[in-house]
Order: structure tokens, then sequence, then C-alpha cells
């Protein structure tokens, strides 16, 4: 059983529990996180694929010491899958078992709390554990345009409304993160309602640090010439381009085929960074330069 966890006491609280996580945090995005809890508002987060943001929500889950329940975002997203839906096989067999005794339900009788099935939304408002848990709304703008306009209600004021049974609100608000890869524009009504951050790659010192943290295998003149030559990738004309966690896919790769010398690699694993294949082509000629390069 997960022991709550206490509110963070500053930015650097969530700093250092992040990292107790194995996570290295940086400071805007510990401030956000922070402010997000602090002030009890949810929080959008932003950032091209594989910069962290996923991570950063269960992460944070783990150090409040807070459940994790995860809605995962798609086109055609409903209220049923998201918000609540109606256990229709136990009404009709509530139905049947009432004609059997001669007894006649009314729609109240089926439309109870004992019919009501808590999807990911209503989890959080009814959750009643001695820490809010954690909502992580993963990849909000993969859902359609309709979908944001029925998570207003409960991103202002932690609420969703049973049009059978009234608004049901939350006793204790969750701690709401959503993320989005920027592949749609997100409404301004759902904007106005979240704290915003923007994650970014890594610099160069804070990519080494990941990276040093979690392929520990791995030496640290590998690690360093990797993370100058993706950051060199990235600022090619590709269709996706290699984040955070591609690189670290790339140097584990490195480090379970024994590669020790970037240079002399011989293009070893970058298949890790590429996801079409005409970014394979083009990061391949690009680190037959970089292999070129003293």
């Amino acid at each position: 059983m997960t022991v709550p966890a206490s509110a963070f006491t500053d930015v650097d609280d969530v700093i250092r529990r992040f990292d107790a996580h194995d996570h290295l945090l940086d400071e805007g995005t510990a401030t956000a996180l922070y402010l997000a809890v602090e002030l009890n508002r949810p929080l959008l987060l932003e950032g091209e694929p594989g910069v962290g943001k996923t991570t950063a929500a269960k992460v944070l889950a783990r150090a409040l010491g807070a459940p994790l329940i995860r809605l995962q975002c798609y086109e055609g997203l409903t209220a049923s899958e998201a918000l609540y839906d109606w256990n229709y096989q136990r009404q009709l067999l509530a139905i049947r078992l009432a004609e059997s005794r001669g007894d006649t339900l009314t729609e109240a009788d089926l439309y109870s709390e004992d019919f009501l099935l808590e999807r990911p939304v209503l989890q959080c408002v009814r959750h009643r554990g001695a820490t809010p848990p954690v909502l992580l709304v993963d990849e909000i703008d993969r859902a359609d345009d309709e979908f944001e306009a029925l998570l207003l209600e409960f991103l202002g004021e932690f609420a969703v409304t049973v049009p059978e049974l009234g608004t049901l609100a939350a006793t204790r608000p969750p701690v709401v993160v959503l993320t989005s890869n920027r592949s749609r524009d997100l409404h301004d009504a759902l904007r106005r309602r979240c704290l915003y951050h923007w994650i970014d790659y890594p610099d160069r010192a804070r990519a080494v640090a990941i990276l040093r943290r979690t392929v520990p295998i791995a030496n640290a003149a590998l690690i360093g010439r990797a993370a100058d030559f993706v950051a060199t990738v990235r600022t090619l004309d590709l269709d996706k381009a290699p984040g955070i966690a591609e690189t670290i896919d790339w140097v584990s790769a490195l480090a379970a085929l024994g590669v020790a010398d970037l240079v002399r690699s011989g293009a070893s694993g970058l298949a890790a960074l590429a996801k079409t294949p005409d970014d394979l082509d083009t990061i391949g000629g690009a680190y037959r330069e970089f292999a070129e390069t003293p």
C-alpha cells in the first residue's frame, strides 16, 4: 500500500522528490508542477514528442504518494469512455428480476448510483482516498474538438454533471495534468482553465546527466558524443525529431551492442532515433559527416 506524501514545500522540494525517483527535473517544469499542486489548478504540458511530458505526470503521482489515473485520448473519445456511463446489462437484469416479482421499476430506479459506471474523470471526482489522485489526460490534442467541451466543467470546477443525478463535485480536488504534442490547436476555453508550461528539449548538460542516470553502463565519452549528435540531428528537416526518449533508446542500444566509441560504431542502432525511412536516411547521412568531425 502506498503511503500518502505531503504536498511539496517549494520548487526545490519538487526537484528533490523527482530526483529520488530517478527523474532529473529542470527548474521551469518543477515550478509549473509545484504551482499546479499548490494552487489546485490543472496543468497543460506541451512539447515535442519524447521530451518527458507523460513521464513527468507519472513521477508526480509517485512523488506525492498519490494514485495515478490515466485517460489516454484518441480520435472519437466520448463521455461514456472518459467521464461516466451506465451499466446497461445490470439495468436490464434488474428489469427482468422486477418483472419476475411483479414489480415495476421507474426511470429513477434504473438511473441511480447503483448502475453508474465511473470512468477516469468521474473516478477522480469521487475518489475518497487519503491523498487526491493525479489524473493524466494524455495527448489531449488527439481527441476531437467536441471532447474538449466535455472537460470544461471538470477543469474549471472539478465537477461532473450527470443529468439523472445532478452535479457531482470533488471533495478534494485532484491534481490534473494534460499533455499535448500540438498536433492541433487546443481551444482557448480549455487553455484558460489550465496553467501552462512548454517542455523543451534538454540542454547538453542536462541531456548528459539524464543519460548517465538512465544508461549507467555507457561510458562518459560515448554519452557526450551521443548528446552532441542528437542535438545536431534535431536541426535537420525530419518528420519526427528525436526526443530524450529516443536518445535514451539509442544510447541503450549502443551500450547493449558493446559500443564504447561512437565514431567507430558504424552507425549502429540509428533506427532507435528514426521513426520513418526518410528520417533514417537523413540521420544516417548526418552521422557519416559527424563521425568525420574531430
